[in-house]
């Protein structure tokens, strides 16, 4: 198993890959599996992963992504949908886990009215739906870079051209792509401020 911190540390935002490189998508749905596997808010997974996976998808979401070479040379593409109605969730969510004896009834009633009390506030669904896609898509790249593969998160694309396009459902709000393949030149190296300028101990 790779080191997490080499991994984390070898992590680079990738823009120029090969080509002729291919990911099987066995590689892809087993990625996106360890994605799905990142922590969220009542556990309701507020992400949809939309797979571009052939030259000829990729080739029709070129111009939606402002032809960035390496939407097209990249092995794959993934759009990050956060999902605006993941109340809708709590069926699947739990009842497995009352049958199983895991939750009691009760509990999953209490969760519920947390949850459908905080999809009531106009800010939330969006917020939710942004801030817990990020973190399967963060997870994504990591786990990409762990099995070799290289990727680049890409917020410059027109989301709601890509929505009309490819007849994403209202229900999930475009959040970011992800480019994902093997590099043909390295990602630049950037600093970072010093860390000591970023943490502040509560008082």
């Amino acid at each position: 198993m790779s080191d997490f911190f080499e991994v984390a540390l070898s992590r680079r935002s990738v823009k120029v890959y090969d080509p002729n490189a291919h990911i099987s998508q066995e590689e892809l749905t087993e990625l996106l599996e360890m994605a799905g596997r990142a922590p969220s808010a009542w556990n309701l997974q507020q992400w949809h992963f939309l797979v571009f996976h052939g030259k000829e998808v990729q080739e029709k979401l070129l111009p939606i992504a402002y032809n960035q070479q390496q939407i097209v040379d990249a092995s794959a593409v993934i759009c990050i949908l956060g999902d605006l109605e993941a109340n809708l969730n709590i069926n699947p969510v739990f009842d497995p886990q009352v049958e199983t004896n895991e939750i009691t009834p009760e509990l999953k009633e209490i969760l519920a009215g947390q949850i459908n009390g905080a999809y009531k506030r106009a800010e939330y669904p969006r917020d939710g739906a942004i801030l817990n896609s990020s973190l399967a898509a963060m997870q994504f790249m990591l786990a990409a870079r762990a099995k070799g593969y290289d990727t680049c998160p890409i917020g410059g694309f027109n989301a709601s051209g890509l929505a009309d396009e490819f007849n994403v459902p209202k229900r999930y709000l475009p959040t970011m792509l992800i480019t994902i393949g093997k590099k043909l030149q390295d990602g630049r190296p950037t600093d970072r401020l010093p860390i000591e300028t970023l943490i502040t101990y509560a008082k």
